[in-house]
């Protein structure tokens, strides 16, 4: 190995993939499970009817389930979309 290859190889940037957030709807009991599917599909616009259905029910019958995993800003705005249609979320670190 020559000087000039060890002095490019460390001079190039290493790129740390971003840290990724969970988005998760919590049950209540206070919405319908119709008006659950809705909001989700109106605040996650890249889910399918059947993946919100399946949202809703895992939440229905676990208590918490996993809308979405994405960056930061998308997570808090998804969080706060389904906050403003009254339904309860929370985002947590993907680890």
């Amino acid at each position: 190995m020559s000087v000039e290859t060890i002095e490019r190889l460390s001079t190039s940037t290493v790129r740390k993939p971003a840290p990724r957030y969970r988005v998760l709807l919590h049950n209540d009991d206070v919405n319908s499970m119709e008006y659950v599917v809705e909001s989700l599909l109106k605040v996650v616009p890249s889910l399918t009817p059947p993946q919100a259905v399946d949202i809703m029910m895992q939440a229905h019958s676990a208590g918490v389930a996993l809308v979405i995993t994405c960056a930061l800003e998308p997570a808090e705005f998804y969080s706060q979309g389904l906050g403003s249609l009254g339904l309860t979320s929370t985002i947590e670190p993907d680890e």
